[in-house]
């Protein structure tokens, strides 16, 4: 799938630095501002113990996880809504990203430069948002010059849409970003088109020290206390020390310095999930001897369009699906015992695919 999560922050937060840490991209990541300016593209690996779970049971010749994209975007500035700091350039590259991992500095440090002279991450983040704001209001204004006209005519579906951009207006007017809106998924449906960037799904990932990772600090309080009223989720990590641990040459390597850490995992496996959750997006599995497979597809898939993302014709020429849960895949070690206990399931082309499910597809092929 081609769905992305675009990072972004202001100048010098840590921004590349993660995404060098988490993709198969590279960006440049200097202390001074501005020095990414076209966005990098990498993939990510989701890290899934479900998959490694499978594949201890079935024994493939492969193991395939799944992957997202990561845009890493180049730092907004106040006043990017007028173009400062190539602002348009770069808003434009938020529109493209189907959510924002929004990376904000919680921590002090003399010898890395702050775009705007001092932390201050409760500020931090509301530059950016007014700008994203800004940007919005001025697509909603275009946008009801034209839907004004029509709803004027007697025109019922533009008179709907007029009602709700004038709702967007006054709510973004009000300083407040799109997403938090209160409407309907219809009225939200008219407007769709406009692709708000205020509208799309955030996360908060707070870039803190190396001993304030579990803790927090008081500018990640403040970060979470305005996330809430969001129902945005926030992240804490140290983004120079989750870059130094994925340098590492070998698996055994990390293993040891986690575990002097402390850590079972790298604290950014937790923001990789999140940005997968984020874009709405499960996890089936297949699995077989010559390779055990995760596919991603939007949470509410139905079987038959499951299968396409496997091959589009077995889209077309589906019959139905074999559908085995996690959970008794697990429990029954392996295909043929949960087949035995009668735990396996034949489902046709209104089931949905649930988060999990081990399925073998049959098709007219």
């Amino acid at each position: 799938m081609s769905l992305k999560c675009g990072i972004v922050g202001l100048p010098n937060v840590g921004k590349s630095t993660l995404f060098n840490a988490i993709s198969t991209g590279k960006a440049e990541a200097a202390n001074y501002p501005f020095c990414t300016i076209d966005p990098n593209f990498g993939t990510v690996i989701v890290p899934d113990k479900r998959l490694e779970a499978l594949a201890e049971i079935v024994k493939p010749q492969n193991i395939l996880p799944t992957v997202i994209q990561i845009v890493d975007i180049a730092g907004l500035v106040k006043g990017a809504s007028d173009n400062q700091g190539l602002g348009n350039k770069f808003l434009s590259h938020i529109r493209e990203v189907d959510a924002i991992i929004h990376v904000i500095r919680c921590f002090e440090d003399p010898n890395i430069v702050h775009v705007n002279g001092k932390v201050d991450a409760l500020a931090d983040k509301e530059i950016i948002d007014i700008e994203l704001q800004l940007k919005d209001l001025e697509i909603v204004d275009k946008k009801l010059e034209k839907v004004s006209r029509a709803a004027k005519t007697g025109d019922k579906v533009a008179q709907q849409t007029e009602e709700v951009l004038l709702a967007f207006k006054k709510h973004l007017e009000s300083g407040n970003s799109a997403r938090s809106l209160m409407i309907t998924p219809e009225q939200r449906q008219l407007v769709s088109d406009l692709n708000l960037l205020t509208d799309k799904p955030v996360m908060y990932v707070c870039n803190v020290s190396e001993n304030e990772v579990f803790t927090g600090n008081e500018h990640t309080k403040k970060i979470e206390e305005v996330a809430k009223l969001e129902n945005a989720e926030v992240i804490f990590v140290c983004a120079a020390l989750e870059a130094e641990i994925a340098s590492m040459e070998s698996e055994e390597e990390r293993k040891e310095f986690l575990e002097a850490l402390g850590w079972e995992e790298p604290g950014l496996n937790r923001v990789i999930r999140s940005a997968y959750k984020l874009l709405n997006l499960i996890t089936y599995f297949t699995a077989g001897v010559k390779e055990v497979r995760a596919w991603t597809i939007p949470k509410g898939t139905k079987a038959p369009q499951a299968a396409g993302v496997i091959h589009s014709d077995f889209e077309k020429a589906f019959i139905r699906a074999e559908v085995i849960s996690y959970e008794d895949f697990i429990h029954y070690k392996g295909e043929q015992a949960v087949k035995d206990a009668g735990k396996l399931r034949v489902e046709g082309k209104d089931y949905i695919v649930n988060d999990g499910d081990v399925m073998h597809f049959r098709s007219g092929l």
